[in-house]
């Protein structure tokens, strides 16, 4: 189940959900949908910069593995959670591309559900692992932003 149990696989869910509910009501003009697009654009240009900073120390970025160093730098020194801001950020993005307002109720779920579900397990390895230095990186960055 872990296999698919990642927040790629929950952030399809979700954009499907976004999809289906263009049935029950769309709205939007070019603006919105130029807009979604550059959100889109902005998430995926976020998730790569984290993966290439976390690949370059050299530690995991599959959520159920456990952390071979503690990354608190670049993107990381704006957001302890970059990828999954960026997630929410391309469900937002997507939303407003696919001219889909109901959709828009599903970002909070999906960040109440990544939070709980993902976020809370892997801080407590980083902190298990890292101590003091994640204790001074919880002070100084925020989780989301």
């Amino acid at each position: 189940m872990k296999r698919i149990d990642l927040p790629p696989v929950w952030l399809a869910f979700c954009a499907l959900g976004v999809w289906l509910s263009r049935g029950i009501w769309t709205a939007g003009t070019a603006v919105t949908v130029g807009i979604g697009t550059a959100l889109i654009v902005l998430g995926v240009v976020m998730m790569a910069i984290a993966v290439v900073t976390m690949a370059r120390r050299h530690t995991t970025v599959i959520p159920h593995r456990e952390p071979s160093a503690l990354v608190s730098h670049g993107i990381f020194a704006w957001s302890r959670n970059p990828i999954y801001l960026a997630d929410a950020i391309v469900l937002v993005g997507l939303c407003l591309r696919w001219q889909a307002p109901l959709g828009l109720l599903l970002v909070p779920v999906f960040i109440w559900w990544i939070a709980r579900h993902f976020i809370v397990a892997e801080e407590a390895r980083l902190r298990a692992a890292f101590g003091t230095a994640f204790a001074h990186y919880v002070q100084r960055t925020r989780r989301w932003l």
